[in-house]
């Protein structure tokens, strides 16, 4: 996909992103911790931040973050969120180019974002802004789609409406994981998560996704009419879930 398309197709979803999207598992944090060393020391560019889900645990960790972020919405509203936190800096920057310095981090986290990068080239730019011996940490939540009836009739929805769904879907992206450390070894971590909401939620964490048609399509409205009938047909006591499998990839680069 182009880098361009990647950048901008979460535009005009930013609201919905930051209401909607999931968070990540406190053990993740733990595992860095105990597996990589993380300390509230090491500096950490969190590239393709976005608005700021991932950047902000870091931040409760201590740490000093480079949120690196190509989308100005995107940006702009990570920097007010975060703007409590003073070791955070704000960074007009891609994987492929972060415009930070050589061996100037720990460091470099991608959350819910590496299946758009180049993988040669932002490969390359790790190994120049880490130091020796940092760490490169990628991160996804991967909803499963068949361990419940809501799930596997939401899943059956997007692949009916959704506009590009197949090609960009996370269990395709997470097998190339290995282009990005090879030849480097590394290790693999899995956490479940799991997301409630009520249908004006449900709704919410749909709209946040850039596979799904915008109000404009001409699939956007019967989406909805289908999104409600499932969730009517699955919702408890006005309910319904997403359940997640985080996945934690992370190995030293250099």
């Amino acid at each position: 996909m182009p880098v361009s398309n990647a950048t901008s197709r979460f535009s005009n979803r930013v609201e919905n992103y930051v209401r909607y999207r999931p968070g990540y598992p406190s053990e993740v944090v733990r595992a860095l911790k105990a597996e990589c060393g993380l300390a509230p020391s090491d500096a950490v560019a969190d590239v393709a931040s976005g608005t700021g889900i991932w950047t902000r645990m870091l931040l409760e960790n201590g740490n000093p973050v480079f949120g690196v972020e190509p989308n100005a919405e995107m940006r702009e509203t990570g920097e007010r969120l975060l703007a409590a936190f003073p070791k955070f800096r704000s960074v007009v920057g891609t994987a492929e180019a972060t415009t930070l310095a050589d061996h100037s981090v720990d460091f470099v986290t991608a959350a819910q974002a590496a299946h758009w990068f180049d993988r040669v080239h932002s490969r390359r730019e790790f190994v120049r802004i880490l130091k020796p011996g940092g760490w490169l940490v990628l991160l996804w939540n991967e909803r499963l789609t068949d361990s419940t009836r809501f799930l596997r009739d939401y899943e059956q929805m997007l692949l009916t409406y959704g506009t590009d769904y197949e090609e960009v879907r996370h269990e395709r992206t997470t097998d190339a994981v290995h282009e990005f450390f090879d030849p480097v070894p590394y290790q693999e971590r899995e956490f479940p998560m799991r997301q409630e909401f009520d249908y004006a939620g449900v709704e919410g964490r749909l709209l946040s996704s850039s596979y799904v048609p915008g109000p404009e399509h001409p699939r956007h409205a019967p989406m909805l009419v289908e999104l409600r009938r499932i969730f009517d047909a699955c919702a408890v006591k006005g309910r319904a879930a997403f359940e997640y499998k985080t996945r934690l990839y992370f190995g030293r680069l250099t």
